[in-house]
C-alpha cells in the first residue's frame, strides 16, 4: 500500500509542479500586483479605478453573449446534421471544421481584414454588381463575426459529441406517439443535448469575453475590450497593478460563468467541472 501511494505520489508530482508554476503562482501575482501599488504597499486604489471601465466590461460581455449565441444557432442544427450522417461524411464534415483551426489565430484573423476591408474582396465584388462600397471593417460587427469564426468549432464539437451518443430510439419512440419534428426537438432532442450546449457555450464564451486581438484588427482599435485594457496596461502604460486588478477581475468574471454553467449541468454528463 505503500509503494503504491509512493507510487502514486512520484506519478503525479510533475502535474503538481506543473499546477503550481503556471496555475497557482501567476494567479498569486495577480491577486498581488491587484492590491498593490508600484511600491508594494498595499492599496485600493487600483480597483476603485475600475469603475472607469464599466463601459469597457459591458461591451465584452455583450459582444461574447451575441457571439455566443450566433456560434449557438448556427453550431447546433450542424451537430445534428453531424451526428445523423454517415461515418465517411462526418469524417469530412469534421476535416471541415477543424482545417481553419490548423492555421494561426492571427493568421485567421488577419485574413478577414483582406476580406472585409473597403478595398477588400467584397467590396470589390458588391461595387462590380452595382451595389456600391459597404462599410464592414472597423465596426461591432467586424468584431463578433471574428468572434465566431474563431471559436465556432468550440460550439460543434461539444454537441456533436453529445449528439453523437444520443439513442434515437426515442426519437423513434415520441414520432411513433404523435410528435411531429419539431416537438421531437423540443421535448427529446434538446434535453439530452443539453449537456454538450452547455459545455459549448462556457467554451465560447470564456475566450470571447477575454479576447484582444480581434478587435484591435478588426474593430480598427475603436471598441475596446476588457483584453485590449490589459494588454494595454502590460504592454504601453506598464502599469501592471491596473492591468492585473483588470485580470483578477476577468478572472472572477470567467469563474463565475463557469459554476453558473456547472450549476446547471452538475448532474448530466459531460458537464464542465472546474
Amino acid at each position: 500500500m505503500n509503494k503504491k501511494s509512493l507510487t502514486s505520489k512520484l506519478i503525479n508530482a510533475p502535474y503538481l509542479l506543473w499546477s503550481v508554476l503556471f496555475i497557482l503562482a501567476p494567479m498569486v501575482m495577480v491577486v498581488y500586483y491587484a492590491f498593490t501599488d508600484r511600491s508594494g504597499n498595499l492599496t485600493w486604489d487600483n480597483i476603485t479605478a475600475l469603475t472607469a471601465y464599466k463601459e469597457t466590461f459591458g461591451r465584452s460581455i455583450w459582444y461574447a453573449v451575441l457571439a455566443t449565441a450566433i456560434c449557438l444557432l448556427l453550431s447546433y442544427p450542424l451537430a445534428y446534421i453531424m451526428s445523423r450522417s454517415g461515418v465517411s461524411k462526418q469524417r469530412t464534415l469534421m476535416m471541415l471544421i477543424m482545417l481553419p483551426m490548423w492555421m494561426n489565430f492571427l493568421i485567421r484573423t488577419y485574413s478577414w481584414i483582406t476580406i472585409l476591408a473597403n478595398t477588400g474582396i467584397l467590396n470589390t465584388i458588391f461595387k462590380a454588381i452595382g451595389i456600391g462600397q459597404v462599410q464592414m471593417i472597423n465596426t461591432p460587427g467586424a468584431v463578433i463575426l471574428g468572434m465566431v469564426y474563431n471559436f465556432l468549432p468550440y460550439m460543434v464539437l461539444p454537441i456533436y459529441s453529445v449528439m453523437s451518443k444520443l439513442d434515437y430510439s426515442l426519437v423513434e419512440a415520441a414520432q411513433d406517439l404523435g410528435c411531429n419534428n419539431r416537438a421531437v426537438l423540443r421535448k427529446v432532442i434538446f434535453p439530452m443535448s443539453v449537456p454538450g450546449v452547455i459545455s459549448g457555450i462556457t467554451m465560447v464564451f470564456v475566450p470571447s469575453v477575454s479576447t484582444f486581438y480581434i478587435s484591435q484588427k478588426l474593430g480598427g482599435g475603436k471598441f475596446l475590450l476588457v483584453g485590449d485594457s490589459i494588454e494595454m496596461q502590460f504592454q504601453s502604460a506598464y502599469n501592471y497593478n491596473l492591468g492585473a486588478s483588470l485580470s483578477l477581475v476577468l478572472m472572477l468574471m470567467i469563474i463565475i460563468c463557469m459554476l453558473v454553467m456547472n450549476r446547471f449541468a452538475d448532474k448530466d454528463e459531460g458537464a464542465i467541472i472546474i
